[in-house]
Parts: structure tokens; sequence; C-alpha cells
């Protein structure tokens, strides 16, 4: 499991076109990374336009922002569109990424036991070094927590 000062990790995502995606591309400026369930249900979607309307804010701050969900590029390709977000997402289907930074947890249900993402996020300063993290997000002003955050690295 990743912790503070850590190293941004260089595994590979994929794009809603298909194609891929190295983290290691974000190095060089402030990263924001958020692992959330599921597209277009009520919490993720909020989180997603979230950060869609606060992205120019995020680019002003010079910081990029990167959505990962196990859903297919296709499934993120229909979020996208259907709710016209600026956030950009990518897939991780078979889990690495997500288990890479332990986001992938036991969770519990009406007593039932699964596992699933937990809705995190990851500040990664401009070097990639984890800064801050954010467990167990909860989605009513939490892009408003992580801009701050940004804002509040060292230039």
């Amino acid at each position: 499991m990743i912790a503070e000062g850590d190293a941004l990790p260089d595994l590979e995502l994929t794009l809603p076109d298909g194609g891929p995606l190295r983290l290691g591309t974000y190095t060089g400026a402030p990263f924001v990374l958020y692992f959330y369930p599921k597209d277009d249900t009520s919490g993720c979607t909020r989180e997603a336009q979230d950060f869609s309307d606060r992205i120019e804010a995020f680019k002003g701050a010079g910081a990029a922002v990167l959505g990962v969900s196990k859903d297919t590029p296709a499934k993120h390709r229909k979020f996208i569109e259907k709710y016209d977000l600026a956030v950009p997402l990518a897939s991780d289907e078979d889990g690495a990424v997500i288990e890479a930074l332990g986001s992938w947890v036991e969770k519990s249900m009406y007593g039932r036991k699964y596992m699933g993402i937990d809705r995190s996020t990851f500040l990664f300063d401009a070097s990639g070094k984890l800064v801050r993290i954010w467990r167990k997000v909860k989605v009513p002003g939490h892009a408003d927590q992580v801009l701050e955050a940004v804002r509040a690295l060292p230039r």
C-alpha cells in the first residue's frame, strides 16, 4: 500500500478512447488522482461533477486531476457525455492501480462483506511524491478540500 512520501507509481490505465495512459506522465506538476466505485451512481456522479466544476481552478493552480474506476472505457465515454464532464477519467479494469494504491478494500453492506473500491483521493506534488491521502471520502465539499490542498503546496 502506498504511503505519504512514496513516489507516484508508473502504472498503466486505459483512456475512454481505448488508448493507454501511464501515470508517470503526470510528474512535473501537482497531480490529483481519485478513485470512485462506479460510473453513473449518485455519489460518483456528484464527485465527477464537483471536480469538473473546478477543473479550471485546478488547472489555474497548476494541477492535473484524473478520476479512475474499474468501469470500461465505453462506460466512461457514456458517463462523460451524459453529464458533460470536464474531469478526465480512466479505466483500471483489472484493478492493478487501485490495488497498488490500497483502494481495493473489504466493504460491508447489510452484514454482507465484499471487495470494492474505497472512495479515495491522492495528491502528488510536482516531483511525483505523495503528499496527502483522503480515504473513505464523503463527496460534499471534497473537491474544494482537495483544491485548497493543491493551492497550499509549495511553489
